[in-house]
């Protein structure tokens, strides 16, 4: 069930430190000390924001390859609210806004344990992929 007072917005101004502690807390790491707000500024098309009650509990980042493709990054929800479709929301606003700027494609990059979430939740489809690990 979704939270009341749960809002969700376009590009809002981040602090660096929040959505730090948010994208590890979700990802099961340790706030790195990210620019999140440099970042996003430079190479971001857009990017979505789920707050509930002024505290930032959801994100999903948007880059774009300057034509018709989109790429979803960073895709994130507090642990205590996963399973209560903030995720899928999140992209689904995602997809609308990158369709509204003109996007043909939405790409997701996903590990096995989140095929439940990405092809069932939010609609993409499997597609072949190549990897190369650079470190």
């Amino acid at each position: 069930m979704t939270p009341t007072g749960l809002t969700y917005d376009l590009s809002p101004p981040l602090d660096d430190a929040e959505l730090d502690a948010l994208h590890a807390a979700a990802f099961g790491g340790s706030p790195l000390g990210a620019p999140w707000r440099e970042r996003l500024e430079r190479h971001s098309l857009f990017w979505i924001a789920a707050t509930l009650n002024g505290d930032l509990v959801g994100f999903v980042n948007v880059i774009g390859d300057g034509g018709v493709h989109a790429f979803l990054l960073d895709t994130c929800v507090a642990p205590d609210l996963q399973g209560r479709g903030i995720g899928a929301s999140l992209v689904r606003r995602a997809a609308a806004e990158a369709r509204r700027r003109g996007c043909h494609w939405l790409h997701a990059d996903y590990e096995p344990h989140l095929v439940e979430f990405y092809e069932r939740g939010c609609g993409m489809r499997p597609t072949a992929a190549g990897l190369l690990r650079l470190i």
